[in-house]
């Protein structure tokens, strides 16, 4: 078992507009990216449940030429809103560091 925040070269988020969020999460090689990709840990229905939000909001995409995988869903709170702390979606990763991938 390896966390995320242990193999990823980069996990990031970033807003993608008042009503989206958008999380990167790119690792340092083929092999590492296609060994995350065979467990099938990462996807929709983890980010889903992770963020709370339905499994079917969330657009998932496994970028291999990036040995990225980028996945967005909606925020919970719109940017620019009350009670919106995170406006740029700098932390939003945060609940994705955690997760554990058997490697």
């Amino acid at each position: 078992m390896a966390l995320i925040k242990d193999i990823a070269k980069v996990c990031k988020s970033k807003n993608a507009g008042p009503f989206d969020l958008t999380i990167d999460v790119v690792f340092g090689d083929d092999a590492t990216f296609d060994r995350v990709q065979a467990t099938g840990v990462l996807c929709p229905a983890l980010f889903a449940r992770l963020y709370g939000v339905a499994e079917s909001d969330v657009l998932f995409t496994p970028y291999p030429a990036g040995r990225a995988f980028k996945a967005t869903l909606p925020r919970l709170v719109a940017a620019g809103e009350i009670g919106d702390t995170d406006v740029y979606g700098a932390q939003q990763h945060a609940p994705l560091l955690d997760v554990d991938i058997p490697l």
